[in-house]
């Protein structure tokens, strides 16, 4: 009889640990999702954002006079 409930609370400690790993991938998956999500909303308006900050970069404005006089 001990053998058979040692046996049944081996055989369920294993089915948690088998558990806890689906949830773990459940949750990986949710987050992959967001993130695929979030990239495809947002890849455009991103690309945009560093096409212009690269081109400022390269193309600085020119100095304004109050920029360059002393005091």
């Amino acid at each position: 009889m001990l053998s058979l409930y040692t046996s049944l609370m081996i055989r369920l400690r294993n089915e948690e640990k088998g558990a806890t790993a689906v949830e773990y991938g459940i949750m990986v998956a949710l987050i992959a999702v967001v993130v695929i999500v979030a990239v495809s909303t947002l890849g455009g308006q991103l690309g945009n954002l560093f096409t212009d900050v690269n081109y400022d970069i390269k193309n600085p404005p020119a100095p304004t006079a109050a920029a360059t006089s002393a005091p």
